[in-house]
Parts: structure tokens; C-alpha cells; sequence
């Protein structure tokens, strides 16, 4: 059974001013509650339906609870069997090393964008990203959702990148539309990428640290990629496998 009380607990915690005072945050669904289970980020409580089973469970308490009351709490339009509250992980900057990838996110506002990219870095084996502190929050309950489980293997920081670019010792590659192109440009082992805004790209103060701009070359029509896709793409063509 779910209270009255422990429910508007739940919902407390889609709002970013609750999730701060308690340094919790939501994950939804099989695949996400997986991953948090089996990462090593500390599981407050469980929210399950009767159908829903792990071989890590047991690592919280769990409340079985009924379809009407998950969807209640829930922040999906289709809840997906299980909700969990954590503890957010501490994710301090780390400055650049060398022989790494780092993704640098300059104001990303879309939870969508922000959990793709975060996605996108799992995927290329990118375990730091560092975000300027006007992008969208990680435990955005949406961004979360976004990353399809990769929130539990990927560190997102949040700081000043024009102290943080200015500090590093490795190639910074801006993504810009008047950059080189990607296809010309060689693979590396190691860098900064940097992606812009949504809408307004690069900040100007940021362009002076570019030592390498960077572009997909346009073949059609449209006007813009979304950022996310603009990120995939430059990595695939940037981590090429040695």
C-alpha cells in the first residue's frame, strides 16, 4: 500500500528544490531501475508492482504497489512497472587527463538532448562530461528517463567551462557551422568536444579556446542538426578504433 503521504513524497521529488534539499532523485522503469541496481549508487527505496522481480531487490526496501497508484506517482505517461528513489552520486570536476575523451556541454537546456548526449558518451566509452552550469540538471527526472540507464556509468559535472577549458592541456574541437570538416579531420586519442546551445551554439566567450572547429558538412536542406545528433556524429568520426 501507498499512503497519501508517502505518494506527494514521491512527486516532491520531480521538483529540482526538493531533489537538492534531500539529494535524492527518481528513476523509472525496468531498464533504468537495472542499471541503478546493479551500479554502485546507493537505492533509497523501491516502488514495484507484483509482476516486477530483480536479483538485486533486496538492496532497498520495497513497497509493492498497484498499477493505479504507480501511475499516480509516476512521471511517465506509461509507467513501466518500477520506480526507485537513490541517492544522487557526489560527481566532482575532475581536471583533463591525458589520453581521455571529455564531452564539454555549453548550455544544453533539453532534458531530451541532455540525456541523449549522455547516452551517446556511454556509448563511446566517454565517462566524464562537463556542463556549464546554465545546462539542464542530471537528475532531471526526464533526463534520467533520456539516458536509457546510462546516467548509472557516466559523470556529469557542472562548472565554469571557460575556466575549465582555459586549464586543459588537450585539443578543445568546437562544433561549428563554419568549422573544418569532420570527414577531413583525423582521429585522435584524446580531446575535448565541445556542443553548443540548442539555438544559439558556442558561447562567444568559449570560441578563443577552440583549437580545433570542427563541422558536419550539409548535403540537404535543413537548417541545423539537433544537438545531440550533431554530437553522435562528430564522435563516430572522431573515436575511431584503433
Amino acid at each position: 500500500m501507498l499512503s497519501k503521504n508517502e505518494a506527494k513524497y514521491i512527486q516532491s521529488l520531480f521538483h529540482k528544490k526538493q531533489r537538492d534539499a534531500l539529494n535524492l532523485f527518481i528513476v523509472e522503469g525496468v531498464k533504468g531501475v537495472d542499471e541503478l541496481l546493479n551500479s554502485s549508487i546507493q537505492v533509497q527505496k523501491i516502488y514495484a508492482l507484483d509482476n516486477w522481480e530483480h536479483p538485486k531487490m533486496h538492496k532497498a526496501p520495497l513497497v509493492r504497489i498497484s498499477e493505479s497508484a504507480l501511475q499516480q506517482v509516476s512521471g511517465l505517461q506509461t509507467p513501466n512497472k518500477v520506480l526507485a528513489i537513490a541517492t544522487q552520486p557526489v560527481m566532482d570536476v575532475k581536471p583533463p587527463v591525458k589520453g581521455q575523451w571529455i564531452l564539454a556541454l555549453d548550455g544544453i537546456k533539453d532534458p531530451g538532448n541532455m540525456g541523449t548526449l549522455i547516452r551517446i558518451a556511454d556509448w563511446f566509452g566517454i565517462q566524464q562530461i562537463v556542463a556549464s552550469e546554465d545546462s539542464v540538471e542530471f537528475f532531471n527526472p526526464k533526463v534520467i528517463q533520456s539516458t536509457m540507464g546510462s546516467f548509472a556509468r557516466v559523470a556529469v559535472s557542472y562548472t565554469s567551462l571557460l575556466n575549465y577549458l582555459s586549464a586543459t592541456e588537450l585539443p578543445v574541437l568546437g562544433a561549428l557551422l563554419n568549422g573544418n570538416s569532420i570527414y577531413q579531420q583525423p582521429s585522435l586519442q584524446e580531446g575535448v568536444l565541445l556542443i553548443g546551445n540548442e539555438s544559439n551554439g558556442i558561447s562567444d566567450n568559449l570560441l578563443p579556446l577552440i583549437s580545433l572547429p570542427v563541422s558536419i558538412p550539409r548535403m540537404g536542406g535543413a537548417e541545423s542538426l539537433n544537438a545531440a545528433v550533431a554530437g553522435g556524429i562528430l564522435l563516430s568520426h572522431l573515436l575511431k578504433p584503433r
